[in-house]
């Protein structure tokens, strides 16, 4: 886990827990254009947001240290973490990777939400050849990566305000990000 998102969870739960209001309306702080980068495991959200931070972007990836594991192995974003996250005002544009369950509740903080997918053979080879995430690998949890492709990424299409396909090179899926966000 890279040392700056440990860092930086630990830093907003500071300053949350000194102070900062709790759930914040929807944009009431125009300061900052918060994009949530959402998708299925494997359409590359991990990969695009080391690419926006690389291009100094504020970029925080929700696997690093933003999650709490639950006892049937998914995950919950650490909503005081993300509540802190989302109302802190340190750069033009937030950029904010992850898909769990309980996300919706924070979705009218965000400005973007920019739906990242590919078609479901890619997903599965992705999935099986990466060596930065197990998930998806053993047999009940590709099972239910499979169900959830079903059942979530229909919700996440509803809900995004954009959709970008990840079947291109990284460098054009960034790009094409950049411009619908208008960053």
């Amino acid at each position: 886990m890279p040392a700056f998102a440990l860092r930086s969870v630990r830093e907003y739960l500071v300053k949350w827990r000194c102070g900062l209001p709790g759930p914040v309306p929807a944009r009431t702080l125009p300061n900052v254009k918060r994009v949530l980068l959402t998708g299925m495991s494997g359409t590359g959200k991990s990969s695009v947001i080391r690419e926006l931070d690389a291009r100094g972007y504020k970029a925080v990836d929700t696997d690093d240290g933003w999650c709490e594991r639950q006892p049937d192995g998914r995950q919950m974003w650490r909503e005081d973490a993300i509540r802190a996250l989302l109302t802190t005002e340190d750069a033009e544009v937030l950029f904010v990777a992850g898909c769990e369950e309980n996300q919706a509740k924070f979705h009218p903080q965000f400005d973007h939400i920019v739906l990242l997918s590919a078609p479901l053979e890619t997903l599965v080879e992705r999935l099986a050849s990466r060596n930065t995430n197990s998930y998806g690998k053993a047999p009940e949890e590709l099972r239910r990566f499979l169900d959830d492709v079903d059942t979530v990424e229909p919700r996440l299409r509803q809900v995004a305000s954009h959709e970008v396909r990840t079947t291109m090179p990284l460098n054009d899926v960034v790009t094409a990000i950049l411009r619908l966000v208008e960053a």
